[in-house]
């Protein structure tokens, strides 16, 4: 597999031989190529025998759409696979392409860091719960800010009901209700539009993604609360008005 041209003769060489010989491939996918054969990248052929070389199984050329591409399948190290999206428009790819990127980043958070908590607005409103207990023995205007932020939270839920067509109005009050009786693993259940308890339904989601989530939406609202007066620039006077 080379990066550049392959002339004829090496490539009637490798055809007397039975070498398939592939060429222009891009510098990246040459890197995680070695990388998954556990081969070298090598700029030379002097020396051969220092060389280590990659293994796999099968190589076969296969059409995706109209494009031809050429699959590795077996290989030595196991440790990475292709992942093709296709879609109607750019925009449906875009999209695609967005939420695999996002859940990739999910799953390496939870792999450095493996602990989870309860998804679907459980946690959201646990934390409500626990800040409206302290909002009532607060006092001054620091229990209004609690307030607001345990208000905040319990939008979590209602918005996630809202994107999957439910009516959050009703579920997020079914929600409130279960937890005020004990029932604190359950959350919204968005295949069947009802709530449920997470841990049977297993819904979870990475705890370091949902406190990068919680400090950023904490630190953008001080940010706000700190702006004292916007100042805005005169409009541009016309000519002729």
């Amino acid at each position: 597999i080379n990066r550049q041209l392959i002339y004829n003769l090496p490539e009637s060489i490798f055809t007397e031989r039975g070498v398939m010989g592939i060429e222009h491939a891009d510098f990246d996918g040459i890197e995680r190529l070695a990388a998954v054969t556990g081969g070298e990248v090598v700029s030379t052929f002097d020396r051969p025998d220092l060389v280590t070389m990659g293994e796999c199984d099968l190589i076969e050329e296969v059409m995706i759409g109209e494009d031809k591409v050429i699959r590795l399948g077996g290989c030595k190290s196991g440790e990475a696979c292709s992942i093709v999206l296709r879609g109607a428009s750019s925009h449906v790819l875009d999209e695609a392409e967005r939420s695999l990127h996002d859940a990739l980043c999910i799953l390496t958070a939870t792999v450095k860091d493996p602990r989870t908590i309860y998804g679907g607005g459980c946690t959201e409103v646990l934390m409500a719960q626990a800040i409206d207990r302290q909002v009532e023995s607060t006092p001054g205007k620091k229990a209004l800010a609690m307030a607001s932020f345990a208000r905040a939270l319990r939008q979590l839920p209602a918005i996630v009901a809202d994107n999957g067509g439910y009516d959050s109005a009703e579920l997020v009050t079914q929600l409130r209700a279960a937890h005020a009786s004990g029932k604190s693993s359950y959350g919204l259940d968005m295949y069947n539009g009802t709530i449920g308890d997470m841990h049977e339904l297993g819904v979870a989601e990475a705890f370091k993604s949902k406190l990068c989530v919680l400090m950023s939406a904490s630190e953008a609202a001080e940010m706000i609360l700190r702006v004292d007066d916007i100042i805005k620039c005169a409009p541009r006077a016309r000519e002729g008005y």
